[in-house]
């Protein structure tokens, strides 16, 4: 038996209020996620403690003090709602409840609590697009018949064709195929995502009003902010007849559709602002107000919308995430995001990693314009990725993240160094793009592996026995006790990083050094502070300075490829 999480306080205690279990310490500061580093939990792939091979909010509980210790500001939860994880937790049956297989309410205020005294904030993903088709309002709707109230919080449309027998609209699916699904009755319903997600109909009140439940139902409980998914989609153009997208272009998520802006019939209507214009006088009821940060897969001058102040107040910049290697572009990236922002009264947001993306310790060597699709369906053999080489960039990349102004999220695992496991089998795969797109698609499950704690055992320390999805043998080099007090080791690398970026980074700010060799990034902060990054795949002369952090080893003031360098 491997060692499970740390004991902690029985996560099953009760309390009397959320009040009594959430002292809000962010009170101190209220603009704390300005600059905040930001620790995203998938739940199901932290730690279990309960050992049934599933990440639970007991488990997470546990090993707070491993987030607290590393130094970030604040914990985001992926979805632990109640669900059939037809997509990893994103279909969700009740949001205002807690899976029984990752715990209860009263395991979420201990892990509040406990977040809270180890000065840590807690966000949770609201997921306001779409519920599960196991949520008692879709089985409401599905009894109730075609014309009912209950359909109404849907989008159920009759089909065309002689007998209603084709999909109202060309509309497809993000995960493959049409986002129609036909129902017993012969109507058909909305699903941007699976089908087991319908959307839901934000012209209703009903739901409307349901959301400021939740919203208030969460921060009654001490949360301290909220991400919300998929935050372009919510608003429709449900007026009849509803238009086929076919002649307007590109229509996924990160698509520039050839519309005006905010008139595409499903992503990033206008209409979509006075929803968020209307949470926003929700969260600042409370003292301090709550936040928000926006998933909105659209064009940076569009994200500025959903950050404005009387909005969201932040938006993830998936522009850089999605940029390669490469100098020039990094840096226009840089200028433009942080341009945005300032413009929006917002501060930037940086990712390098998240749940639904590649590793970046693996996505980073990739060469340019490679098909991620294909490379995993490769098993990650098409190319060859070196791990190493893939490890010293991420170490690279992720200095020179933490040295931006604004906040950054880190996704669970990446201060270990984890790489992308590509060469899952087919059959432990679990994410609904592998079925749905008729196994062409493989997903993302080999970025939500299991976390890997101690270097032996059935699972590494995640728990007693086996994990959801199996780990690879290479985990045991990169676990948290293999790295513990290591010097050099890429957890203590994140840690010397945090610490100094709270003592040293002020402002929302950066200055472009313009003299260097081609392919170094420089840029200086307050206080003169400089980070330096070399992406010109040739050692360069290190400019003068202290060193103050160095993600590679340094030897006769160099500056070796594939290093990033933090200097007084």
């Amino acid at each position: 038996m491997t060692d499970p999480a740390p004991t902690h306080d029985s996560p099953h205690a009760s309390h009397d209020s959320p009040q009594d279990t959430a002292p809000d310490l962010s009170s101190r500061n209220p603009d704390w996620w300005r600059q905040a580093v930001v620790y995203q939990v998938y739940p199901r792939s932290f730690a279990d403690f309960d050992g049934d091979g599933l990440g639970d909010l007991g488990g997470i509980t546990g090993r707070l003090p491993h987030l607290a210790a590393l130094g970030v500001d604040a914990v985001w939860l992926s979805p632990f709602y109640p669900s059939e994880l037809a997509d990893g937790g994103y279909d969700v049956a009740d949001h205002r409840d807690v899976d029984p297989r990752l715990g209860t309410l009263d395991d979420f205020a201990a892990l509040t609590a406990e977040a809270h005294r180890l000065g840590l904030k807690v966000i949770v993903d609201l997921v306001p697009n779409h519920t599960s088709h196991r949520h008692p309002w879709f089985q409401e709707a599905l009894r109730a018949g075609p014309g009912s109230p209950a359909r109404d919080r849907y989008v159920f449309r009759d089909g065309r064709g002689a007998h209603g027998e084709l999909p109202p609209t060309d509309w497809q699916s993000v995960f493959g195929g049409s986002a129609w699904r036909r129902v017993p009755d012969g109507q058909w319903y909305l699903h941007l995502f699976a089908s087991e997600q319908p959307d839901l109909n934000w012209e209703s009140e009903e739901v409307r009003a349901d959301f400021r439940t939740t919203l208030r139902f969460w921060a009654d409980r001490g949360v301290d902010g909220f991400r919300v998914d998929v935050a372009h989609a919510l608003a429709k153009d449900l007026d009849e007849p509803l238009r086929d997208v076919g002649d307007i272009g590109a229509t996924g998520e990160g698509a520039l559709p050839l519309v005006p802006p905010g008139s595409h019939p499903y992503y990033d209507r206008d209409e979509v602002h006075e929803i968020y214009r209307d949470w926003r006088r929700i969260l600042d009821s409370y003292s301090p107000p709550r936040s928000a940060v926006a998933e909105a897969w659209v064009p940076g001058a569009r994200r500025a919308l959903y950050a404005r102040p009387d909005e969201l107040g932040q938006a993830f910049n998936f522009e850089y995430l999605q940029t390669g290697w490469d100098a020039g572009r990094l840096r226009q990236v840089i200028t433009e995001s942080l341009a945005t922002a300032r413009a929006a009264g917002a501060s930037a947001t940086w990712v390098l990693s998240n749940h639904d993306v590649v590793r970046h310790a693996s996505r980073l060597m990739l060469p340019p314009g490679t098909d991620e699709n294909a490379w995993l369906l490769s098993g990650g053999r098409a190319p060859a990725v070196d791990e190493a080489a893939g490890l010293r960039r991420a170490r690279a990349a992720t200095l020179l993240m933490l040295a931006l102004p604004g906040s950054a999220y880190l996704y669970q695992g990446e201060e270990l160094g984890l790489p992308e496991v590509a060469d899952l089998p087919a059959e432990v795969l679990q994410d609904p793009v592998w079925e749905q797109t008729g196994r062409t698609r493989k997903g993302r499950d080999g970025c939500r592996v299991p976390l890997p704690w101690t270097a032996t055992g059935a699972s590494y320390g995640f728990g007693p026995g086996a994990a959801w999805l199996p780990q690879p043998p290479c985990f045991a080099a990169y676990a948290v006790q293999a790295q513990d007090g290591v010097e050099g080791s890429t957890l203590e690398l994140y840690r010397s990083a945090l610490r100094l970026r709270r003592k040293l980074l002020e402002g929302e700010s950066l200055t472009w050094v313009e003299e260097g060799p081609a392919g170094v990034l420089a840029f200086a902060r307050s206080g003169g502070r400089r980070c330096v990054t070399n992406l010109s795949g040739r050692a360069v002369p290190l400019p003068p300075g202290e060193v103050l952090l160095s993600s590679s080893p340094l030897t006769e003031r160099r500056l070796d490829p594939d290093t990033t360098v933090w200097l007084a």
